[in-house]
Order: structure tokens, then C-alpha cells, then sequence
């Protein structure tokens, strides 16, 4: 497709103003409370003391075609005073792994004991109450206390003032002040494109770029298509120990096909009618082989068999739940391959059934080779296997139905023009914020080293939301960059943004190193990961329409 790039076509402008004018580039107007809610901020000081307001940002609105703005912003707290320090963890064991691990968060007996043996052993140690986010579905008020010492200027000086506390026979860890929850930040770094499906002529869409088992940076993606914006999309596998590298661990459908299975019911963002539609919803993804009268539940749509990335399948252990960022296993597991998978098929014990175009059965053997170009692959471990083996004939049918509803029942029908990119958790529901994280598995409330950092400090994050005029918002925010960078978000934050935009739904999408906004093809953040633009799974990519 083809576009242009002249400046009659970009109108650039830019605003410098407190946090208050921020309703200056929102297209919905901020009261008191959504300002408020403008993440790290907290209420404006100056209505209680007369003083300068210490909130202050800078933001830069980009028309990109009629019905697409980008706005990029710079957000400062001036009286933030983030530093680096170090945290005594206590020594525990993934409840959900069983690995070795340690807490930052835990009760008043262990927090006041090891304060007590930090004094004698000469060191000089705080005690700080940690209160739980408003998460809807985990407990309230305190969470727990941690225990820290000292405030550095740099992390060399807090990794040198650590090794004699690890000395004396504590665990601890060197942290950044800055992406503490109850601590205001110093600077985040945020962009945000608006999508108004009523007058932006081209297509919204989730791609994997026609290869599901391949990682592509979503600016690369962005130059073959000549998208005008390109966000990251949903949750993949990023190592070999989860799977299949680039393949989704979470809901995947691209051009109306399901080509990634969910872990359990999580957010989804669906883009209906090449983004004519948007919608966010839980939802969940089942699927059926049939053979004759026989039947077999398939788990898996192009990924390892035996092996289910950030879990939520039936029949996974350790858990049927959805674990965000654990692998669950599968001893009994049916995987459907669909021509999108253009990687060579996993080999190992089990049997495979390679389809037609019409289903009809074309070979039953040992496991590996390809895709057909216009058939598929079945390929089945434990029983499944055994259920191939006796059902699997050649030159007979075999069908596969895949079906994907929300919490409600309803079942989503997918158009040639539909996809979803799918995450966690849920951020915004009907207008409220509504962090659901315990039940999408980003945190356990009753293990307080799962989750702990990713949910509840700030990270790099890429969101998606839906306004009240049913606009797409896609928002990243920077993060890991301390001394003056941008710090990011904690979920709550993320809502709060989110909101604060007008959005009536939002939900999280991938978020850390795989944080990516590109304009025109061109890297417009700062992403964290340490090779820079992060090759990933799916991306979204806002597409001109073509030229006549």
C-alpha cells in the first residue's frame, strides 16, 4: 500500500503546560478527579497550599490522516526524589513454581525481627508499609512491610553498600526508588494514538506478518505495509524453554483465522471489520477434532505439544489457571497446525496426521516436515496420540471446530476482516477502572514474589482502550530508565491513564522490553529491551488506505 509523507499531510503542534491543561491534547476534556488520576501525581497541591503545582508536561500533537492523531508526552514531577536503595527480601518458595525466591513484601514479625538483626549487625535500616493496589479482585489496605537501607545517588553505590548487608547473611536486592507504587514519579514518557473508525479510512488490524513461528520488530512490520502507527501486541513465547519462539501464549486470530489458543478467559482486544469495529472483552477459545463418532479436545493452535506458555489450558500442571509468564505442561495434548505456521513442525514421540484442504486425512506417521500450503497438521502426545492412531485414517475426514466466546456465552464470529490480540489483565470496564489481575493470573495474593514487580511497580507498558465515541486509543508508556528517564507505569496507573483519556474500556497488552510505538515506520520511543526494538509476536498496525 502506498502513502504519503509531505507536511500536508502532518500537522505538528506543541503544548507546554501543567497537568491541568493536559485536557488541551486529550480530545475529552479532564475534570479534577481524572487529573488526579494522572498516574504518579496524586491531587494537585496548589488547591490546598497556593503553591506551584510541582506536576508539569509537554506534549506534541501530530494529525497523521483524517482521523488519526498522535500525541507525544513528556510528564515531570518536579518534587519526586527517586534514589536507589536496598531492599532485604525474605527467603521463601514459589508457591507456583516451587523455585527458591525471595519477597520484598512480607508481616510485621519477620519485617521488625530483621530490622532488629540488621541494627546489631551494625547497619541502620527502615521499615516501610506496603499498601495492596485497588485491584478488583485481590485483598485490600495492607499488603505488608519491606525492609530497606539507605538512599544512593547511583546503583553502583547501592550494589557497594549491599554486599556487606549479603555478608552478614541477608538476600537482598539494589532498587530504583522511582518505580516504587507509592512514591510519585519523576518522569514518564508517553505516546498515544487516537483512531476514530467514523473518519479514518484505512484498516486496524493484528498481523503476525503472515508467520506465526517468526519474530518481527512491529517498525519492520510497519515499512512492508506502510502502516502510519504500529503498537506491539499480545504475549508471546520469548524462549525456547516456553515453546516455540514467537508463537502467542494467549488468543491470537489474524484475518479471521484462530492461529493461538487462550490461557484461560483474558482481556482481548478485537478489531472487527479491519478496525471499522472495536471491541475488549475476556474471552475464551475452545476447539474439537472429530473423526466419525469420536471425538478429541484440541488445546493448542500452533504450539509445542506438551507445552502451554503463561498456562490457563485444561489439563495443565501445574495449573489449569492462567500463570502469567510460567510454563505449564500437558502430558495428553492435541495441537492443531494451520499453514501460518511457517517453521519446520516439532518432532519427538507422538504421531501426527497431516490434512487436505478439505480435512480429509493424508498421511499418519512420526512427527515433523510442514505445513501443507492449503492443508493442516494435527499432532498429538499421550492419549492424544493414541486417539490419532485409531481415528486418523487415511483418505478419511477429520474436522476440526474452533469456537471463542466472551464471559457472557456469546460466541465471537470471525469475519476475513477480524483479529484479536489478546494480553492481560483488564484495566477499564464499563467506565470504571477495573484491574481484574488475580483472576488473569499477573499476580497471586497468596504469593507475594509473583507478580510483585511486574504488576505492582512501573514498567514499560503498551495499552489499548476503547472512548465513549468508539475510538481506538493505543498508548505506550517508557520505562526502566532511571536518573531523568522515563520510569512507566504500575497497573493502577495504566487505568487511571487510561481513563483519564476518556477510555470506557482499556486493557493491558505486552508490556517491558516489547514496549514499541512506531510512526511511519520509524521507532518513535525509547523501548527498554537491551538489543533496542524488540522483535515480537503479533503487533497492531494502523494502515492508510491505498492510493488510486
Amino acid at each position: 500500500m502506498e502513502h504519503t509523507k509531505g507536511a500536508a499531510r502532518v500537522r505538528v503542534r506543541t503544548v507546554v503546560a501543567a497537568v491541568a491543561v493536559l485536557a488541551a491534547v486529550v480530545p475529552l476534556a479532564l475534570d479534577s478527579t481524572a487529573q488526579a488520576a494522572v498516574p504518579g501525581h496524586g491531587p494537585d497541591p496548589s488547591a490546598a497550599t497556593g503553591h506551584r503545582n510541582p506536576v508539569s508536561s509537554r506534549w506534541t500533537t501530530r494529525d497523521l490522516a483524517p482521523g488519526l492523531q498522535v500525541r507525544t508526552g513528556t510528564i515531570r514531577r518536579a518534587d519526586a526524589a527517586p534514589s536507589w536503595t536496598v531492599t532485604v527480601q525474605r527467603p521463601a518458595t514459589s508457591r507456583l513454581t516451587g523455585a527458591p525466591t525471595g519477597l520484598e513484601v512480607s508481616d510485621r514479625a519477620w519485617a521488625d525481627d530483621t530490622a532488629a538483626r540488621l541494627r546489631a549487625a551494625g547497619f541502620a535500616p527502615r521499615v516501610e508499609t506496603v499498601q495492596w493496589p485497588a485491584y478488583s479482585d485481590t485483598p485490600h489496605g495492607t499488603m505488608g512491610l519491606r525492609v530497606r537501607i539507605g538512599g544512593y545517588a547511583t546503583q553502583a553505590a547501592a550494589t557497594a553498600a549491599a554486599q556487606p548487608v549479603t555478608a552478614a547473611g541477608f538476600l537482598t536486592a539494589v532498587e530504583w526508588t522511582g518505580y516504587d507504587a507509592d512514591q510519585p514519579a519523576d518522569v514518564q514518557n508517553i505516546h498515544i494514538a487516537t483512531v476514530d473508525p467514523r473518519v479514518f479510512r484505512g484498516t486496524v488490524a493484528g498481523t503476525h506478518d503472515g508467520d506465526v513461528a517468526r519474530r518481527e520488530t512491529p517498525s519492520s512490520v510497519a515499512r512492508k505495509l506502510g502502516s502510519l502507527v504500529a503498537v506491539n501486541g499480545g504475549f508471546f513465547v520469548i524462549t525456547n524453554a516456553g515453546g516455540i519462539q514467537g508463537t502467542q501464549s494467549g488468543l491470537g486470530a489474524y484475518d479471521g483465522r484462530l492461529e493461538s489458543m487462550s490461557a484461560g478467559a483474558r482481556a482481548a482486544l478485537v478489531l472487527a471489520d479491519g478496525g471499522r469495529h472495536f471491541r475488549i472483552a475476556d474471552l475464551n477459545s475452545t476447539a474439537t477434532a472429530r473423526a466419525g463418532g469420536a471425538s478429541y479436545a484440541v488445546q493448542g493452535v500452533n504450539r509445542l505439544p506438551g507445552t502451554v506458555r503463561d498456562c490457563g489450558r485444561p489439563g495443565g500442571t501445574p495449573s489449569e489457571l492462567p500463570w502469567q509468564d510460567i510454563t505449564c505442561y500437558e502430558k495428553d495434548d492435541l495441537v492443531v497446525f494451520t499453514p501460518a505456521f511457517g517453521a519446520a513442525l516439532p518432532t519427538g514421540a507422538g504421531v501426527q496426521a497431516v490434512l487436505d484442504a478439505r480435512g480429509d486425512v493424508v498421511s499418519v506417521g512420526a512427527r515433523g516436515g510442514r505445513v501443507p500450503a492449503d492443508g493442516s497438521v494435527l499432532q498429538g502426545i499421550g492419549s492424544a496420540a493414541d486417539w490419532l492412531t485409531a481415528y486418523a485414517r487415511t483418505g478419511e475426514r477429520v474436522s476440526v471446530g474452533t469456537t471463542i466466546r466472551d464471559t457472557a456465552g456469546e460466541v465471537l464470529a470471525l469475519g476475513p476482516d477480524d483479529s484479536v490480540v489478546s494480553a492481560a489483565p483488564t484495566l477499564v470496564q464499563d467506565g470504571r477502572i477495573a484491574v481484574d489481575a488475580a483472576a488473569e493470573g499477573v499476580v497471586d495474593p497468596l504469593d507475594l514474589s509473583f507478580g510483585y514487580v511486574w504488576a505492582n511497580g512501573r514498567q514499560p507498558r503498551t495499552l489499548a482502550g476503547i472512548d465513549d465515541r468508539g475510538r481506538l486509543l493505543l498508548v505506550t508508556v517508557d520505562g526502566r530508565q532511571t536518573g531523568g528517564g522515563s520510569e512507566g507505569f504500575t497497573l493502577m496507573e495504566a487505568a487511571a491513564f487510561m481513563r483519564s483519556l476518556g477510555a470506557v474500556q482499556a486493557l493491558n497488552l505486552d508490556g517491558g522490553g516489547s514496549t514499541t510505538f512506531a510512526v511511519d515506520g520509524t521507532l518513535a520511543n525509547n523501548p527498554s529491551d537491551a538489543t533496542g526494538e524488540r522483535a515480537v509476536g503479533d503487533s497492531v498496525q494502523v494502515v492508510p488506505a491505498a492510493l488510486h
